[in-house]
């Protein structure tokens, strides 16, 4: 499992990019595997669409089993909404007996945070608004209780093509305890061509495009705006 950062080449772990030069075969959804290609270069691709990913972890692990190096690339890194833990449960499911190791790489979350300044410097709670794999109930409630709980919010997968209305409940869940003003980060793409980096407030924040490559950062109630950048106190004493 192999982490390749938000997207550019400049975040690339050197563990990874040794990963992926000494794999026999490359796995991974289509995307992501084009931010990677020519380190790729005519290594076998088992590549696949959204939508595919247990088809996808079953045959890299099936090539593994044959005694290949097989790399299954991940954006970001693979423990966080990536594919490490599918992998892990079906090596397990399907008796595979192949040697698993999973390399970390730098998360969404993390790069967004870097172009908006510091705005996770304190507790954290992420939380993704795609309910495909995931209750709507359950979400919801993560969501009420993060902002109960006075966390910065990092919301991952707010709106898709089909799923626009939940950064629409979502603010509005928010909104119940947090002041219209609220810094509010928007990243679009963050490290791949067409980089966006917004920083608003929460009722401004559904005026700018948001998808399924944005990561949005809310702050909490110590969150405070300097020049371009969000910040979050940490507790220092000034």
């Amino acid at each position: 499992m192999v982490g390749i950062g938000p997207g550019s080449m400049a975040d690339i772990t050197p563990r990874a990019l040794n990963a992926l030069k000494n794999s026999d075969v490359i796995a991974g959804y289509k995307t992501y595997l084009n931010l990677v290609m020519d380190v790729i270069g005519d290594k076998p691709v088992l590549s696949s669409g959204m939508g595919e990913e247990r088809q996808r972890c079953e045959a890299a692990l099936r090539e593994a089993a044959k005694g290949k190096v097989v790399s299954i690339v991940s954006s970001g890194d693979p423990g966080v909404y990536g594919m490490a833990g599918l992998v892990l449960e079906l090596a397990d499911s399907m008796n595979q007996k192949v040697a698993v190791e999973i390399i970390p790489g730098v998360p969404a979350s993390c790069a967004a945070s870097a172009l908006l300044g510091a705005p996770i410097m304190h507790d954290h709670a992420v939380i993704s608004l795609s309910d495909l794999l995931t209750p709507w109930e359950l979400i919801e409630k993560r969501v009420r209780l993060a902002v109960e709980g006075d966390y910065v919010i990092v919301l991952y997968n707010p709106k898709s093509s089909q799923r626009t209305w939940q950064i629409e409940k979502t603010r509005q869940i928010i909104m119940e305890k947090r002041p219209p003003t609220l810094p509010v980060g928007i990243v679009k793409d963050a490290g791949r061509e067409g980089q966006e980096v917004i920083v608003t407030t929460l009722s401004e924040m559904l005026n700018f495009p948001i998808d399924m490559t944005t990561i949005i950062i809310v702050g909490n109630s110590t969150t405070f705006t300097s020049g371009s950048f969000m910040v979050t106190r940490r507790g220092y004493k000034l």
